[in-house]
């Protein structure tokens, strides 16, 4: 074996994020297009944006300018705002807004950390959101969806979700879900959805 693949780090398996942010990681390259679909306060839009690197691009989703403001301000101190299109704009109308095709798409369902939980993602938008992302998904492109089924709305939207992927066309999309068995209740759990080449 290699003394490179002898000194990286070894494999933890240790929750849905991390294991959509290592899809991520084995996807994007320099110079490619991505969606943070859920921009929160922009720690999934930076990390994306620092994958695809200064010739790439990343499109950002929320609708609380907070969230705006706070992603804003993350990705000015990390010298990456060149590289983010930060959009006040719900996830379902995505394809308004990108209108060339994607390498990947991010979700993290919920609320904005931090935030009234009041505001939280919907059944019905998100349904919307992921039939978007999955048609601007280039071949080989993949979409995650972390999904927090511990409350009553990500309860639904989780058995949403897994109906809505278990429908999907075997030709044209491949679909892996993460659902850790020996977890608590209400552990989120990773929808991946990686388009055919």
């Amino acid at each position: 074996m290699a003394a490179d693949a002898m000194n990286e780090e070894r494999f933890v398996l240790r929750n849905a994020r991390h294991l959509a942010a290592d899809y991520m990681i084995r996807t994007l390259r320099e110079g490619d297009i991505a969606i943070d679909a859920t921009m929160g306060n922009g720690h999934d839009t930076q990390f994306l944006c620092g994958l695809v690197g200064a010739c790439g691009h990343v499109y950002a989703f929320d609708v609380q300018q907070s969230a705006i403001d706070n992603t804003h301000a993350r990705l000015e101190a990390a010298d990456m705002s060149e590289r983010a299109t930060l959009i006040l704009d719900g996830h379902q109308n995505m394809a308004n807004h990108v209108k060339e095709t994607v390498r990947a798409v991010m979700f993290n369902l919920g609320w904005l950390p931090g935030a009234a939980h009041a505001v939280t993602t919907k059944v019905e938008t998100t349904l919307q959101a992921v039939n978007a992302a999955a048609q601007l998904l280039v071949p080989g492109g993949v979409m995650t969806i972390c999904v927090y089924p511990g409350h009553e709305e990500g309860s639904r939207e989780l058995a949403a979700l897994l109906e809505w992927a278990g429908a999907l066309n075997v030709r044209t999309y491949n679909v892996l879900h993460h659902h850790f068995i020996c977890a608590a209740p209400g552990t989120p759990r990773l929808i991946l959805v990686q388009k055919n080449l």
